[in-house]
């Protein structure tokens, strides 16, 4: 069966007023990232600017990070991805009060000023931050510890019942070989989440690219990617900007890793990825529509 013929056999993921269809095209998941040290150097908040206590602090990162998800919106996401941690290799852990006072006033002004089918998750593994954003406005938990870090998400997940991207973070963990390392850390996620009642259809995977796993790693991932489709869930890839693509292509830094990024949205969407997570969505947008065309037949050509 081909890729794009067993997506098409998953069950579309519907909650609240959303309902996402598998199989039938890609989805874009634009990052917004509410910190002073993001790796891909996109972080909306600049170092020494000032605590967001300060009113007049606080109102201009809001305003910067609604302006840039209006633009991703206006190029095509359909997700907006919130995130107030860096979560970058050696990055220094916040408070949850820190990551709150970064992530709420941005998730409201987001939720008030975007198109209503736009779907806001949020970044984080911390449940209290999880269940504060989602009061304020956001409509998916995406967790970098597959429901590992805080034994309170799981619940809240399913409480809610909103869908929760699970990820593999080998960060810590004994690989043996990686792709049946990943494939059995989500499959464990999986279990841990249906055990709390979060609905199988509300859960989507994500292999983790960069998380504690090294660059011949990721390179296998992303070559072996279709074989995480035997779980049964919608795969997330998140590759954009990572520091294997700057490697591969001679040490290129972040804002130079368009292209590279572009390989791995291609090809992970032949390998059945059903949503990249991009800095760059105009550019993103574009493969992915390419992309779509030739696997999943999503084009029609004019009458001639």
């Amino acid at each position: 069966m081909s890729v794009a013929a067993l997506a098409t056999t998953l069950p579309p993921t519907i909650w609240d007023r959303y309902r996402l269809e598998w199989g039938q095209r890609t989805y874009v998941m634009g990052i917004v990232n509410v910190t002073p040290d993001s790796f891909a150097g996109d972080g909306l908040l600049a170092t020494g600017a000032g605590a967001l206590s300060d009113p007049a602090v606080r109102d201009q990162v809001v305003q910067r990070a609604v302006a840039q998800a209006q633009e991703f919106v206006a190029q095509g996401a359909t997700f907006i991805d919130v995130g107030g941690e860096s979560t970058r290799p050696g990055a220094s852990p916040i408070s949850p009060a820190e990551e709150q006072e970064r992530v709420l006033p941005v998730i409201r002004a987001l939720r008030a000023a975007l198109p209503e089918e736009i779907i806001i998750s949020i970044d984080t593994y911390r449940a209290e931050v999880a269940r504060q954003a989602l009061e304020a406005g956001a409509n998916v938990i995406n967790d970098i510890w597959g429901l590992r870090a805080d034994p309170e998400m799981a619940a809240l997940a399913a409480e809610r019942g909103v869908p929760v991207i699970l990820m593999a973070n080998m960060r810590g963990f004994h690989k043996r070989e990686i792709v049946s390392d990943v494939l059995r850390f989500l499959a464990g996620s999986i279990e841990i989440a249906l055990a709390a009642g979060v609905a199988w259809e509300r859960i989507i995977i994500d292999p983790g690219i960069g998380f504690g796993t090294t660059p011949e790693e990721n390179l296998i991932l992303l070559r072996r990617l279709s074989e995480l489709r035997s779980l049964g869930r919608p795969l997330l890839l998140g590759t954009s900007r990572k520091s294997t693509i700057g490697l591969v292509l001679g040490g290129l830094p972040p804002h130079e890793r368009v292209e590279g990024t572009a390989a791995t949205v291609a090809l992970g969407i032949a390998q059945g990825a059903d949503i990249v997570r991009v800095h760059d969505v105009r550019e993103m947008m574009r493969v992915v529509k390419m992309s779509d065309a030739i696997v999943r037949g999503a084009f029609s050509l004019p009458n001639s």
